[in-house]
């Protein structure tokens, strides 16, 4: 599929961030977007911005959807299909996702399947529900976002990140179990997994509002208990700390990891685009992606202990992104 132009493409979480790009990088070439959000007023700017720069008489509709739940995600296809007055999708990007429920063992259960079924549970939600639209088109591919913690599930030696990286290596494992299955059941029908490694979005800030957590700056003293026990874990001086500077350091490490990524959102949308076109499955985004991939297949056994962390911020990769 080397041009969008005259297509129709379903773009999960496309208010902000990646899908956002994603959604205007196609409206531009002349693509008719579909895109949910659970944010309208992320998706209503986002939809501005795609019409801004769209040809004229390309469809842009948003439709307000939380991909965890079923019956939400076949009420937006169905509304989809309205809108769009069609029986076939050209494309669907399996983008939502979201941070959180980073201990098995610890954290909250309800954060942690919040979690797994909004990273997880969209993506087989939305695939079940639009297969039969992609499979009803003359060719048709399926985009699923998984990460670099499909492969590697760690932030770090001192970071819990289960919730996030079990439903990744999901989304990595089932869409390339879906290459055989197209293949055999649908052959017109491609699929692709996106693996990307530190991008700049709003995921962290976002994934609180969506987790029902209160923003760093509104964070009490109780909410902090946990942020210093990790603090202590990494050795820090957490008891010495007031609570207002752990509440400022919070807030900038979120906007840093949105502001200071080695890679846009824009840029990110670029390199899965022109993956689709040139039929990858498998789509690395970002050099610090392609370096991680290699170290982990290179050294398993290594990529779990304490030092590779640093042996990844050696080499110039993530010194940002994991704490």
């Amino acid at each position: 599929m080397e041009s969008f132009r005259g297509r129709i493409a379903v773009v999960t979480g496309g208010g902000t961030g990646m899908g956002r790009e994603l959604a205007k990088q196609l409206a531009a070439e002349g693509c008719h977007v579909a895109m949910c959000d659970v944010s309208a007023e992320h998706m209503a700017e986002a939809k501005a911005e795609c019409e801004r720069i769209a040809p004229a008489g390309t469809r842009v509709s948003t439709h307000r959807c939380d991909v965890s739940e079923e019956a939400q995600v076949v009420a937006f296809r169905d509304a989809v299909r309205a809108a769009h007055a069609t029986d076939q999708v050209h494309l669907l990007f399996n983008n939502a996702g979201i941070g959180g429920g980073g201990s098995f063992v610890s954290d909250d259960r309800s954060e942690w399947d919040k979690t797994f079924a909004v990273c997880w549970n969209g993506v087989y939600y939305c695939t079940r529900a639009f297969l039969p639209l992609l499979v009803a088109s003359p060719e048709a591919h399926l985009v699923n976002t998984s990460s670099v913690n499909g492969f590697w599930a760690s932030l770090g030696p001192t970071i819990p990140h289960t919730a996030y990286s079990a439903a990744k290596f999901a989304v990595k494992g089932f869409s390339e179990a879906l290459l055989t299955d197209l293949r055999v059941n649908a052959p017109h029908v491609k699929v692709s997994v996106v693996m990307p490694g530190h991008v700049g979005t709003s995921i962290v800030l976002n994934s609180a509002a969506v987790l029902g957590r209160p923003s760093p700056k509104e964070m009490t003293a109780e909410d902090l208990v946990p942020i210093r026990e990790r603090m202590k874990r990494q050795g820090l001086p957490a008891d010495a700390i007031p609570d207002e500077l752990i509440r400022a350091g919070l807030q900038q490490m979120a906007e840093d990891f949105r502001d200071k990524a080695p890679l846009t959102a824009a840029a990110a949308a670029t390199i899965i685009l022109d993956g689709v076109r040139k039929g990858e499955w498998r789509i690395l985004v970002g050099d610090d992606a392609v370096a991680l991939d290699r170290m982990v297949r290179d050294d398993p056994h290594e990529a779990y202990e304490p030092g590779f962390l640093e042996k990844l911020r050696s080499l110039g990769f993530f010194a940002g992104a994991l704490r």
